[in-house]
């Protein structure tokens, strides 16, 4: 039965073979991560798939492989938060890109209940990803530990709480970023320097607490307890915290908030009181997210190399997934100012 005038069959590996003249041993290697395999015939097969339009059958590697040939990007926090907050957007794009170098799709998972994250976790345990790439994470949640104690690739956005074990995480460094802030601050000549923290159950509310008091301890002022106001770094819990501020602390001149749509919040409360930012309150945000410039005045804030901190969980992900140990990575954050002080 001739298919002329058919549907043209697809190229195989071994049209990829004969078009690069290798062995089909060869291309498979390459199309396994390369091991063994001399820059020259490497880069011989990766002509040789441009040309031909070759596409690796997923299904057909899979069974042989084991693999998924796909990462998880889990948020473990409730789905508003996803679309609220534009780090998890930012974080999101990254890690796409990332993988999308290597030809890995990237799935995102969101698991805010304890009933989802038992679903989604036994769905990665069943081995449908190779890796997870775990966004947000609070002390007491299981999820972790669980996926750490099943042997499943893992690699954290930010310093573990609670994990009982070596797990792998990027971070940017929050402490010091909080330093930076709280320093300029007090550089300004304020001295009633309020804060609206992150969740105290995360590495970022945690260690950009610390950063506060550190500054507070070595400038000489007095730590009080009605200048720390909890916050979930959404907008509506930096209004509520500027308030409580104000109420506590009348004379207050100056807030580090723990991320820019908190700090957006604060705007708006201050605003409202008849307050004038930066004349009578000086604000400092954390993030340098789309909101830092979205806001009004444009915030001071702390900027997250969020590239580098995608492309950097890719990287210890992959690495980790070929059999390497787990490894950690801060990264320097830096302050860039703004209206807003």
């Amino acid at each position: 039965m001739s298919h002329s005038g058919g549907r043209r069959r697809p190229p195989t590996i071994h049209d990829v073979a004969r078009e690069a003249g290798v062995s089909r041993g060869t291309v498979s290697r390459v199309l396994n991560g390369g091991h063994y395999v001399s820059p020259a015939a490497q880069e011989a097969v990766n002509a040789a798939i441009r040309r031909t339009g070759y596409v690796v059958n997923r299904h057909a590697r899979s069974l042989i492989t084991g693999r998924s040939d796909s990462i998880g990007f889990l948020l473990t926090e409730p789905q508003e938060r996803f679309f609220e907050d534009p780090n998890f957007n930012v974080l999101l794009r990254g890690c796409t890109q990332a993988l999308a170098a290597h030809d890995i799709p990237l799935l995102l998972m969101l698991a805010g209940t304890e009933d989802e994250r038992r679903r989604i976790t036994r769905y990665i345990t069943a081995g449908h990803v190779d890796g997870v790439l775990l966004v947000s994470s609070h002390s007491g949640d299981p999820v972790a530990e669980q996926l750490r104690e099943a042997g499943v690739p893992l690699v954290m956005c930010g310093k573990p709480i609670g994990v009982g074990s070596k797990v792998s995480y990027v971070a940017a460094d929050d402490r010091d970023g909080a330093r930076d802030m709280v320093r300029h601050l007090v550089s300004l000549g304020r001295r009633r320097v309020g804060v609206v923290t992150g969740p105290l159950d995360t590495p970022g509310g945690v260690e950009r607490l610390a950063g506060y008091r550190e500054v507070l301890a070595e400038a000489g002022i007095a730590y009080d307890e009605r200048l720390v106001v909890p916050g979930d770094y959404s907008r509506a819990s930096g209004e509520a915290g500027a308030e409580l501020l104000l109420s506590r602390v009348p004379d207050l001149d100056a807030v580090f908030v723990a991320s820019d749509l908190m700090a957006q919040g604060v705007l708006t409360a201050l605003h409202r009181a008849g307050r004038e930012v930066p004349r009578d309150v000086a604000v400092g945000g954390f993030d340098d997210s789309p909101a830092a410039v979205a806001s009004t005045p444009a915030l001071t804030t702390i900027r997250q190399p969020w590239d580098r901190i995608s492309s950097e969980m890719v990287r210890v992900l992959l690495a980790q997934i070929g059999g390497d140990d787990q490894s950690a990575v801060i990264l320097p954050t830096e302050l860039v100012r703004r209206g807003s002080t």
